[in-house]
């Protein structure tokens, strides 16, 4: 019989221990911070710095601490400019979105193995990878023209209408509108989160076993869905919970680490400002370049070090969907649990046809 979502805790919980510390392998928790950050299994926990660069009005406006002003540009030069970046964003979101893909299949590999492999797993998912890629680029495309639909058919009636030019005297019909469209992209995000839930839970597992397409593996959910209405469910409530709750842990502890961090490169960038600012530097091409390498460095280095924080749940989660899905797929218990080797045959020496007896003695008298 299928275990519960709450009976699923136990074992996912028990095989996170054995993967992450029996025993303690620093080389499997670096790999794995870095596939759950490349998987898309980290969760922002909400936290937002700014960063100012203190500005003086002592000296000339191109000292080190003061703003650079920008100078003019020509506007094709800054149009050709703008469009490069937007087809590079694209490129590299595309890029992003794939490596997320084949990441998705290593995850799953790393945590059914209890060992990672990126190397090997790489080469082995770029196949069910690919047709993932292909499904969420797919759906992200309906999602984008459902958003386009849902905002701007009401956007181009109010338009028609009007009422924009004198919003005052339709204040009602315009909250009413604004309340029930904000109910119907509510409901629409709702229904996008659960299929990318279900998709990287129950349909990426199929694809991996099974060499079947994202479109097939959906269909042979649905199914199991529509059967187990309340424990599917179950499953979303309770994942939903867990999260909550690892988000506090792990936003607490990454809060701590990432002070940890910015406190020496906060003193050493003071240090750099204050010194540039004694020996006469400005704000030019380089000292910006330079400027923009150290922030993208420290971010980069506190990303990791969140990820490497968020392991435990980076494992966790997703051993919590194999457990609850192997009760309801028999290939991926199969996977789990395999069968013990059978036991060698025991070989009996049969005894001799024709057992040599002892000579018979002779008779007496």
């Amino acid at each position: 019989m299928p275990i519960s979502a709450i009976d699923s805790i136990s074992p996912a919980f028990h095989h996170t221990k054995q993967q992450l510390l029996q025993p303690f392998r620093w080389g499997q928790w670096a790999r794995l911070a870095l596939v759950g950050l490349l998987a898309g299994e980290l969760n922002s926990g909400g936290c937002n710095t700014n960063f100012q660069v203190p500005t003086t009005r002592t000296g000339g406006s191109n000292h080190l601490l003061s703003l650079p002003s920008l100078p003019p540009m020509n506007p094709v030069l800054l149009a050709g400019l703008i469009a490069v970046l937007v087809i590079a964003g694209l490129v590299l979101m595309l890029l992003l979105m794939y490596v997320n893909s084949v990441f998705r299949f290593i995850l799953f590999d790393s945590v059914v193995a209890k060992y990672c492999e990126i190397g090997r797993y790489w080469t082995r998912r770029q196949g069910p990878g690919f047709r993932l890629f292909l499904f969420q680029l797919v759906l992200s495309v309906v999602m984008l023209v459902c958003l386009t639909i849902l905002i701007g058919i009401p956007a181009a009636l109010v338009l028609a209408a009007g009422w924009w030019n004198q919003p005052s005297q339709h204040m009602v019909p315009l909250i009413l509108g604004g309340m029930v469209l904000f109910f119907i992209f509510l409901a629409l995000m709702v229904c996008w989160l659960l299929v990318h839930v279900f998709t990287k839970d129950f349909v990426v597992p199929q694809m991996a076993l099974e060499d079947v397409s994202a479109l097939q593996a959906w269909r042979r959910l649905l199914p199991m869905l529509k059967n187990e209405k309340g424990g599917y469910a179950g499953y979303v409530g309770m994942k939903v919970v867990m999260a909550l709750g690892a988000a506090v842990v792990i936003g607490i502890v990454a809060s701590i680490v990432i002070l940890i961090i910015l406190i020496p490169f906060a003193g050493l960038g003071a240090l750099a400002v204050f010194g540039g600012k004694a020996a006469g530097l400005k704000w030019t091409l380089y000292t910006i370049t330079l400027a923009i390498v150290i922030g993208s460095v420290l971010l980069a280095i506190i990303i990791y070090a969140v990820s490497l924080v968020s392991v435990p749940a980076v494992v966790f989660f997703p051993a919590y969907s194999i457990y609850f899905l192997a009760a309801r797929y028999p290939q991926l218990d199969a996977l789990l649990h395999p069968l013990p080797p059978p036991a060698p045959p025991i070989s009996i020496q049969a005894p001799p046809e024709n057992p040599s007896l002892p000579p018979s003695p002779e008779p007496i008298g």
